[in-house]
């Protein structure tokens, strides 16, 4: 098994968190499940899967005291500019996930590394809803729609080099947009636009066109883990996961 960089976000909303409350504790990433916390589970699954150094971007206390021993990183105004800063920090190549990642396996993450192409710069890991579904019947999701199917997000991400930070001003926008994906087509550029309008632009086709807006091969990688899209923002998401780890 190779050995790996990882870093886990921790950040923490300003504005008032339905979950917290719901959870009764102060951060996320603090929420017990199956007896330990979410921010524990996520660093065992990363060591299990062979993380020989883990960062955690935060700058909530307590999520940092139960960070220790690990290397704890001041979390920045956004999540893309906490990875900026963090990388700088950690150094490269580097696996970027997040601290509400309950169900993450190591499994997931390498079969994820395994599987991105030689010479990528930068990788996302994504579930199409076929996948998810099956696995989790009665989840919501946030999808993409593309030709190819539609697709979910997994909170796990791979940076090559230093060059791949480049991709964090457009993952700036990304992040403005992420409710509104035939905005985020837009960032691709009018011919992208009008295919992503038309229902012809590919998966592959949109990652890769946001990589060559910045000179960089980016690449989206398929799992067939459906619970690798299943991650607690809200109250819902947390009934879930508590109730697939008793089962």
């Amino acid at each position: 098994m190779s050995s790996f960089t990882a870093l886990v976000l921790a950040g923490s909303r300003a504005e008032p968190d339905e979950l917290r409350a719901y959870a009764g504790v102060s951060h996320k990433a603090l929420i017990e499940l199956a007896g330990q916390t979410l921010l524990a589970r996520v660093v065992a699954a990363l060591q299990a899967a062979g993380a020989a150094r883990i960062g955690v971007c935060t700058s909530h206390p307590q999520v940092a005291e139960a960070a220790a021993p690990l290397e704890v990183i001041p979390a920045a105004a956004t999540p893309s500019q906490s990875v900026e800063q963090a990388a700088k920090a950690l150094g490269f190549p580097l696996l970027v996930t997040t601290s509400d990642h309950a169900l993450l396996r190591p499994e997931w993450i390498t079969r994820f590394l395994a599987d991105i192409p030689a010479g990528a710069d930068i990788a996302a890991l994504l579930a199409r809803e076929d996948v998810v579904r099956a696995a989790v019947p009665d989840t919501r999701r946030t999808y993409l729609a593309f030709r190819d199917g539609r697709y979910s997000g997994c909170n796990l991400f791979y940076l090559r080099d230093a060059r791949a930070l480049a991709a964090i001003a457009l993952w700036r926008r990304v992040e403005a947009h992420r409710k509104q994906p035939w905005k985020i087509a837009a960032l691709l550029g009018p011919g992208m636009l009008l295919g992503y309008a038309l229902g012809r632009l590919t998966l592959d086709q949109a990652v890769a066109g946001l990589g060559r807006r910045i000179g960089l091969s980016a690449v989206a990688v398929r799992t067939p883990y459906g619970l690798a899209a299943v991650d607690v923002d809200k109250p819902a998401d947390l009934d879930l996961v508590r109730r697939l780890a008793s089962g």
